[in-house]
């Protein structure tokens, strides 16, 4: 199972870019590029990136013992 490795306020940035860059599909422009906002969207969601682990990044907050 994927380990979570992003904090609240990146996953809420992550939810509104991809929301954002969707919306460019179907509104605006109306340009294909848009669906690259799949990819923040998703991990928003899941609240795992990729990236974030060869690079060691995490987001959250240590849990306090």
């Amino acid at each position: 199972m994927l380990k979570r490795n992003m904090g609240n306020v990146d996953r809420l940035v992550r939810i509104a870019v991809g929301v954002g860059l969707l919306a460019i599909v179907f509104v605006g422009p109306q340009t294909p590029l848009g669906y690259i906002g799949i990819v923040p969207l998703l991990t928003g969601i899941i609240g795992f990136c990729p990236a974030y682990c060869p690079l060691g990044l995490s987001t959250c907050r240590v849990p306090r013992q």
